[in-house]
């Protein structure tokens, strides 16, 4: 059994729907997991920050606005009468709801609850599309098995003895449509796997029943060898290794969770790339295979801050640096890239939630220096750091100041922090030099 997960626009219009119909009605058995409508979980969001603002009259105005939203998308999803009135009244319990949550406290576990909405929204109408067009689909409430730990990785487990007898309660159906994202935490409140976590559903659900493929659809031809957003002339990638397309998604490669072949790796289920409006396009094939050496893409990640620690007395002293990672463990702050010296220790956080307690804990042990709106440039490709061609990478950006190199920690993978007014520049004139240096 495959299991395809298709992303916010795939579903975002009758138009597209019917295209998600078309690729998934081909008489096999499958697993299908839906996002939310595109734009959906942007306002739910928006809606929960109207709340926590004590802003109840624009919460109850944009309430309003995607409640009339989505009458106008059933009437010309739905023509037959009785399922058009039977979703209709789903959605406005929903909505209902909403309304009810304007008026509550804010929190935590409410604003979980409130961005949760949007893919039970996305799922109910879908599959009563598909039953309205006769085919064989039923409903898998993600809650029902869907859950995460106490330290927020997936229940693997649990996930898969309760997936199975969700799914056996349907038994006879072709199609099983699910939620992607939401999910259960340890104490049994709703949750989610954050942003973009519909990719990260789709291969826990893969790794649970050792699905034959996981496929993820959207709206690009597969994973790009730079970021089509601000680069011109980028170029699909027919194949990647586990291992490349982990550190592509970690660092910044939007079409992906960076959690999302971590479920599935250890028991080798490929992972498609997958272009709802252009179906026939290969796309990418995620796969334990490894093809030729160098620099196959490019991502950048955003919004990074870099931290000096600098003490000429402790640097080399032991447990210096046991003490500075015992700082940022303590604050539970991920550190993404990190380079010594004699008398500093530099490295870069993309969570500066906590800054300003790391900050206070480290001057009593150095002296600090903080720079922000930095970017960390990322390039990947099999056995990378051996190939002959990657010294060329700094007669390329002689003109751009690099903060910080990240070159060995691991064999796939060079990282560059540069200024975030420089990040687009580098970009383009690595893809202008570098690709003409490696054949893809």
């Amino acid at each position: 059994m495959k299991v395809l997960k298709f992303g916010g626009t795939s579903v975002g219009s009758v138009e597209n729907m019917s295209n998600v119909k078309n690729i998934i009605n081909d008489g096999e058995k499958k697993v299908v997991v839906l996002s939310a409508m595109s734009g959906t979980t942007n306002m739910l969001v928006s809606i929960s920050n109207d709340i926590a603002g004590h802003e109840v009259d624009g919460a109850i105005e944009k309430i309003k606005a995607l409640h009339e939203t989505y009458f106008s998308t059933i009437d010309k999803l739905l023509t037959n009468a009785n399922l058009n009135k039977k979703v209709k009244d789903y959605v406005s319990e929903i909505f209902n709801f909403l309304v009810e949550c304007a008026y509550k406290d804010f929190s935590e576990h409410l604003e979980n609850n409130i961005v949760a909405q949007g893919e039970l929204l996305s799922t109910y109408m879908f599959n009563s599309y598909l039953q309205q067009e006769g085919i064989n689909s039923s409903l898998l409430p993600a809650l029902k098995f869907m859950r995460i730990d106490a330290e927020k990785e997936p229940d693997i487990d649990y996930i898969k003895r309760n997936f199975e007898v969700t799914i056996n309660t349907f038994e006879d159906s072709e199609i099983y449509i699910t939620q992607g994202f939401i999910c259960l935490d340890d104490d049994g409140e709703v949750s989610n796997l954050q942003r973009g976590g519909s990719d990260y559903t789709a291969t826990i659900i893969g790794a649970a029943i050792k699905a034959d493929e996981v496929q993820i659809w959207t709206d690009i031809d597969g994973m790009h060898n730079n970021d089509p957003r601000y680069v011109e002339n980028t170029k699909p990638i027919s194949n990647l290794s586990f291992d490349e397309a982990a550190e592509l998604a970690y660092f910044g490669a939007k079409i992906l969770h960076p959690q999302t072949v971590t479920p599935v790796r250890a028991d080798n289920i490929p992972v498609r790339l997958k272009n709802t409006m252009n179906p026939s396009a290969h796309g990418t094939l995620i796969s334990s295979v490894t093809s030729e050496n160098g620099i196959k893409a490019i991502a950048a990640k955003d919004n990074i801050t870099a931290i000096k620690i600098k003490s000429a007395r402790m640097l080399q002293a032991h447990g210096f640096l046991k003490k500075v990672f015992e700082i940022f463990e303590t604050y539970k702050t991920p550190i993404d890239m990190i380079t010594t010296s004699e008398v500093a220790v530099s490295l870069t956080i993309d969570d500066d939630k906590h800054l300003s307690k790391i900050v206070e804990e480290l001057d009593q042990i150095a002296t600090i220096e903080i720079d922000k709106n930095q970017s960390i440039i990322c390039l990947v490709g099999h056995s990378v750091v051996n190939h002959q061609d990657t010294c060329k990478l700094f007669q390329i950006l002689q003109d751009v100041k690099i903060r910080m190199i990240s070159y060995g920690g691991s064999k796939n993978n060079i990282s560059l922090l540069v200024d975030t007014k420089d990040k687009v520049t580098s970009l383009q004139k690595l893809n202008d030099y570098l690709f003409e240096l490696v054949t893809l």
